[in-house]
């Protein structure tokens, strides 16, 4: 569907209840015309919240000395990967903070080489994405063989300027070498997948069309956006008084769901727990918007309290099994189906190298 930027604008300002109504069920019609009305579960795995980076925004950001550091074991890791092997996910999600080390990459080949091990009941293997920061080619590559089928790096914006805004200029943070970054996950043959943070200081709906547009000619295969939520331990938290209030944000996010549906409709599109910290249906009122995958958090309850990007993020003391059935139970409340023990895969990915291949 073509949508002019000035257009995405006045939709992003839209306002009116009716009006937004009937935007999201036009979404939604997208969605399952296109890739079905199932939801696909990504059971999520925050393996360390160690980093390198200094993310304005960000609550584990390296020079925040109030946060616990911890990292899971393999052994640990594993234990929440047949948890979703075992509960027909069929896809998970090993998500932490950046880093770079050679010990640390040779833990994930390590992992993802297990990972590949384990069955599903149905005897099929896991699907798995990676959200672990900006790496060298060779890394992807090889983390890639090893196992990776997708990869998560949001944008954060993708206008230069507000990009330099919420990151510090220390060498370590840079425009260039994120965009260099998803170019590198292409060619690597990932699934990728980027994002950004909506209702940021500074932001407008400028911006955010501006962002719209920038998925579409990137060409992006998934996509996991959500409001942005003030962390105090973090420098932009001194810009709160600039943010629109916490419903505004939530509404802001369902417009950007909806319209990227309408804009890419065969991508994968993410309900994002951010969504839910500012609303208890925020997930399921994305699904309605066009939303197409949830990532139910399998983390080890004990150091769940300790992987906050942002303050306030729900199910901190659940366990992931207390966690995955009351997202299922929400799901099949709403007489959504759920796509147990299939990867679903990108089809925007396919079709795309299905053609590059004829």
């Amino acid at each position: 569907m073509s949508l002019g930027r000035q257009e995405l604008i006045e939709l992003l300002g839209e306002r009116d209840a009716c009006t937004l109504e009937k935007l999201y069920a036009r979404a939604y019609k997208v969605k399952v015309d296109n890739v079905g009305p199932e939801v696909y579960l990504r059971g999520l795995v925050e393996i360390s919240n160690i980093c390198r980076k200094n993310c304005l925004y960000c609550g584990i950001r390296r020079d925040n000395a109030s946060a616990g550091r911890y990292e899971l074991s393999v052994g640990e890791v594993l234990e929440a990967v047949r948890f979703a092997a075992r509960s027909g996910y069929a896809s998970v999600v090993l998500q932490g903070g950046e880093r770079t080390d050679s010990a640390f990459i040779s833990k994930i080949s390590f992992l993802l080489e297990e990972i590949s091990r384990i069955k599903c009941p149905d005897g099929g293997t896991l699907g798995v994405t990676l959200s672990l920061g900006e790496q060298a080619e060779e890394v992807y590559r090889e983390w890639r063989a090893a196992g990776a089928r997708r990869y998560l790096l949001r944008i954060e914006s993708s206008t230069r300027e507000l990009y330099e805004k919420i990151h510090p200029r220390d060498g370590l943070h840079s425009f260039g070498a994120r965009m260099e970054a998803l170019h590198a996950l292409r060619r690597c043959g990932y699934q990728v997948g980027t994002g950004v943070m909506i209702g940021l200081p500074f932001q407008n709906e400028a911006h955010l069309a501006d962002d719209l547009l920038f998925f579409k000619e990137l060409d992006i295969d998934m996509c996991g956006m959500g409001p942005y939520i003030e962390h105090s331990m973090t420098p932009l938290y001194a810009f709160r008084s600039l943010l629109r209030p916490a419903p505004e944000r939530l509404e802001l996010s369902l417009k950007m769901v909806a319209l990227l549906r309408m804009l890419m409709p065969d991508i994968n599109i993410a309900a994002t727990t951010a969504m839910q910290t500012l609303d208890p249906k925020g997930r399921e009122k994305a699904i309605l918007a066009g939303a197409n995958v949830v990532m139910p958090n399998l983390t080890l309850s004990e150091v769940r309290k300790d992987y906050q990007i942002y303050q306030g993020k729900p199910g901190i003391e659940e366990d992931a099994a207390i966690t995955s059935s009351g997202l299922e139970k929400a799901l099949e409340d709403m007489k959504i189906p759920i796509g147990f023990n299939r990867w679903g895969d990108s089809l925007h990915y396919g079709k795309r190298n299905q053609s590059s291949d004829s």
